[in-house]
């Protein structure tokens, strides 16, 4: 694994990934859910990426960790490469962000939550980091599901993009 596959904190997902993973009986982007139980939903996984944003920005990748799916299958995809496994894809963030310098202070902006089920939902969004000698920031999709110990996400597709002006 190299280390342009973890060029962010964040994560996303490829279409295919999203179809195969939620193969409920409706279009993308709609639910039968009343609207109360999927502004629930989006709530959860709002407060999901914001504890990953707090751990990470308290130097603690295995506590921001903890926003994905423990599992041999999650998915991670970044600069052309995809990584399976939720150790992995830890060890690649432990990799490629050695210490605080590295990491900097994570934002998450322009986020999008579609409740697609009650046990899945997409997340489209902006990631940025500002550290002392740049501002890396960029693109991502991530698909969540309902496990036991909550939203984790399984799926996610990460890229670097500069901000629009």
């Amino acid at each position: 694994m190299n280390s342009s596959s973890f060029i962010s904190p964040c994560r996303a997902l490829v279409a295919g990934v999203l179809l195969a993973g939620c193969a409920a009986p409706r279009s993308v982007g709609t639910t039968t859910m009343p609207t109360d139980a999927a502004s629930q939903v989006e709530r959860e996984v709002r407060s999901v990426l914001a504890t990953q944003a707090r751990d990470w920005n308290a130097g603690d990748i295995p506590a921001f960790m903890q926003g994905y799916a423990r599992t041999d299958t999650t998915r991670f995809a970044s600069g052309g490469s995809v990584v399976r496994g939720w150790a992995t894809v830890m060890e690649g963030y432990q990799k490629h962000y050695t210490n605080r310098a590295a990491m900097g202070h994570l934002t998450f902006s322009e986020l999008e939550v579609t409740v697609l089920a009650p046990d899945a939902a997409v997340v489209f969004g902006r990631w940025g980091l500002v550290r002392d000698k740049d501002t890396p920031g960029g693109l991502f999709t991530l698909l969540f599901r309902k496990m036991p110990d909550g939203w984790r996400i399984v799926a996610d597709h990460t890229s670097a993009a500069e901000t629009p002006k």
